[in-house]
């Protein structure tokens, strides 16, 4: 399991984090600038607030892996670099578009829909892949725990789907479409993951003997 590997390879682990971090970063910014100029709900505050939350602790957790070179989210200090900074992106793109077409909308009113899907469906993968990874973490006696944002991501799925039913009556069908989509970049970006990570992980292997 790749996974497991990046957990076990304090570089690949501390890259593994920083890539985190930028990812939950950029769903905070893509929440901020789905905001209404005026009618901005509070939930989505609390939304954004707690994934720039978490983008400073995955962050900050680098630090107790003792390693440098990961102040910022330069591609050189990210696992799969390009995947990782278009996923949300292109997510974003493919569900504004089929959005646009399903309910006519623009503007304000296509961003906020976007927000509510593609929030959605990035909360329904973490909240597969979040469990996993702190299992690991567990097994491997590591000093990083991710507990505090599985609870919270728990939370922030149980707001989006109370969000959509309010959006519309339909929206598990409409939701069913964008989740295909992320399952795609999602697949996508695990074999990125694997093209980078092995050959470090079979090269550190053939130092070791």
């Amino acid at each position: 399991m790749i996974l497991q590997k990046i957990v076990a390879h304090p570089e690949l682990h501390a890259a593994w984090l920083n890539t985190l971090s930028f990812m939950e970063n950029a769903g905070a910014r893509k929440i901020s600038a789905c905001e209404h100029p005026i009618k901005t709900q509070i939930i989505q505050l609390k939304h954004a607030a707690e994934e720039h939350r978490h983008a400073y602790y995955l962050k900050n957790k680098l630090v107790k892996l003792g390693l440098e070179g990961f102040e910022d989210y330069a591609d050189a200090s990210l696992l799969a670099a390009r995947f990782s900074k278009q996923y949300l992106a292109r997510l974003d793109l493919m569900a504004c578009r089929y959005l646009k077409e399903q309910f006519s909308l623009a503007d304000e009113a296509l961003k906020y829909a976007a927000y509510l899907f593609v929030t959605y469906a990035i909360e329904v993968r973490a909240d597969e892949l979040t469990p996993i990874y702190q299992e690991l973490l567990s097994a491997a006696g590591s000093k990083v725990n991710v507990k505090s944002i599985i609870l919270e991501e728990e939370g922030h799925l149980e707001e989006m789907i109370s969000q959509l039913q309010a959006f519309d009556s339909e929206w598990e069908k409409h939701a069913q479409e964008i989740l295909k989509m992320e399952n795609t970049l999602f697949d996508i970006w695990i074999t990125a993951l694997k093209k980078h990570v092995f050959p470090v992980v079979h090269e550190h292997e053939e130092s070791l003997g």
